[in-house]
């Protein structure tokens, strides 16, 4: 893990004070531009690798890079080999930023042909790096933390594709203001918590109706990756108590086409979905399906489709009255209640979510936040209640959330709470790695190990609450509403003999007072 190597780290510290001090400051925008690189430098690894793979299973591989390329808008022609990496690094400053401006990046936007979602996506995007000098460092930078990963995969045991998918991760943790619509980035360590709770499985098909830069979908593909690793019993846990592997490089061609097309994301800001369908390619997912939708405008007509759906929806946002999809029947523009009904129509019967609401999702008055919770309760089986502290999406925000996790068409009889106190890091700005997991693989052990028979001392973390209980309650799933307090009994001394105490304390008092007197004279 990248907690571990300084280096790499304060490799990527440099890299974005490169492009902070040579004008681009948009975290945002770095992010893109950097992203673009870093695909480029992949790109040229990933084929390398592939012809020597080739040449020695004696397989057909036909090399990106093999024969020419027609700029776009020209008749120009030009031999792929140029346009590797390998090739254009080694240029003079002013020749490398022509080459790269005028001729890889356009051969980078049709890297996987014309019908491709990566392709469709990358049409608008723009090469905005204009200084010489700041390609030249960003392009020495990126080899060495190339340098650095297969360094830290030879002797640390971690996979370099792990390595290079935790660069990506840490670059993108940088984006460290919230977005338009209350997007913000969900935390790693919640993702993993939420995929070992609904533990999806090869073959199901997956979504995230809001995915911003694909974090949920590449929870989802990490665990399977991870159940379908024949050396899973060797790993060890990360540093949140997790086991995880996403070695692509094990999966055969049948496993990888499978997971492929099991993962779908949408995401309303196009800069997301390119970001979104390059984690998840640098990842070693071949071919995400991540697309440009507003899952809840008229214009999306998917329903039933999903087996499970991992999400963390905009939290603050409001949609206009007049484009709200027919089948969004709640009556609010509040985007946290109109996902919930979404989520729970996008999901096959039987179908599985986990979702992060914000808790005022969990006991609001208002008629459309009592009719979201109904059909988690009526329509579900709502299996989990699991409240957040208010610090786990700092520096993003404050805001206090939960999770839900439910299964459409199933039979709600008890709901299981568990107040989580700490997520395993510090809870102000700053998010330190604590010592030990917090209350994460608790949370893990304690649900896949809950029984409504024992789970009943409603002054412990977690206990269940029934059905019953909860309709009386205006379907109210705050934990406060059901947690007993508990007091601690104080016993206090007898006044008499706290009248004696303050008497003996008086007279060592006078007495000291004496002698001081004595020293004076």
């Amino acid at each position: 893990m990248l907690q571990n190597n300084s280096t790499l780290k304060s490799k990527i510290d440099q890299l974005w004070n490169k492009f902070w001090s040579g004008g681009i400051s948009n975290p945002l925008t770095a992010i893109e531009q950097i992203t673009y690189l870093l695909f480029m430098k992949r790109m040229d690894d990933l084929d390398l690798k592939r012809i020597a793979d080739a040449e020695f299973t004696e397989e057909e591989y036909v090399s990106k890079f093999e024969g020419e390329f027609t700029l776009p808008g020209t008749k120009e022609k030009v031999d792929k080999q140029t346009l590797r990496w390998s090739q254009f690094k080694r240029m003079p400053a002013d020749d490398m930023l022509a080459h790269v401006q005028l001729k890889v990046f356009p051969f980078l936007k049709m890297l996987n042909g014309d019908e491709s979602p990566f392709t469709h996506y990358m049409k608008n995007a723009v090469f905005i790096i204009s200084k010489p000098a700041l390609l030249v460092e960003a392009v020495s930078i990126i080899e060495e933390i190339y340098t650095e990963i297969e360094k830290d995969a030879n002797e640390g045991g971690q996979t370099f594709q792990d390595i290079q998918g935790d660069v990506y991760e840490l670059l993108l943790s940088e984006i460290a203001s919230s977005g338009k619509n209350g997007q913000f980035r969900t935390p790693r360590h919640i993702i993993k918590l939420i995929a070992e709770l609904i533990e999806p499985q090869l073959g199901q098909r997956i979504s995230d109706p809001a995915c911003g830069t694909g974090g949920f979908l590449l929870g989802a593909y990490q665990y399977m990756v991870t159940q379908l690793n024949k050396n899973k019993k060797e790993l060890q846990p990360d540093e949140d108590g997790f086991i995880r592997s996403s070695v692509s490089g094990l999966l055969t061609r049948k496993v990888s086409d499978i997971l492929n097309e099991s993962l779908y994301g949408y995401d309303i800001d196009v800069t997301m979905v390119r970001l979104a369908l390059m984690n998840l390619m640098m990842h070693g997912i071949e071919t995400p399906n991540v697309v440009y939708k507003d899952t809840l405008s008229k214009g999306f007509r998917e329903n039933n489709d999903y087996n499970i759906i991992m999400a963390n929806p905009p939290f603050t946002g409001s949609i206009d009255k007049g484009d709200i999809n027919e089948s969004l029947q709640l009556g609010t523009t509040k985007t946290e209640l109109l996902f919930m009904e979404n989520i729970y129509n996008l999901l096959k019967m039987g179908g599985t979510a986990g979702v992060i609401v914000p808790q005022g999702v969990l006991f609001g008055s208002g008629k459309a936040f009592v009719e979201a919770r109904k059909i988690l309760v009526e329509k579900c089986e709502l299996k989990a209640v699991i409240t957040m502290p208010s610090g786990v999406f700092k520096p993003y925000a404050g805001v206090s959330t939960a999770i839900l996790i439910f299964t459409k068409g199933g039979e709600t009889e008890n709901v299981w709470f568990y107040d989580m106190q700490s997520d395993g890091y510090s809870l102000d700005d700053k998010r330190t790695k604590l010592e030990g997991y917090g209350d994460l693989q608790d949370i893990v052990t304690q649900y896949k190990n809950r029984d409504p028979q024992k789970n009943s001392d409603r002054k412990e973390k977690f206990f269940f609450v029934p059905k019953k209980e909860i309709v009386e309650e205006k379907y109210d799933l705050s934990i406060s509403k059901y947690k007993e307090d508990v007091y601690e009994e104080v016993v206090y001394e007898k006044p008499e003999l706290i009248i004696a105490k303050l008497k003996d304390t008086e007279n060592e008092i006078q007495k000291e007072l004496i002698v001081l007197e004595g020293m004076l004279g």
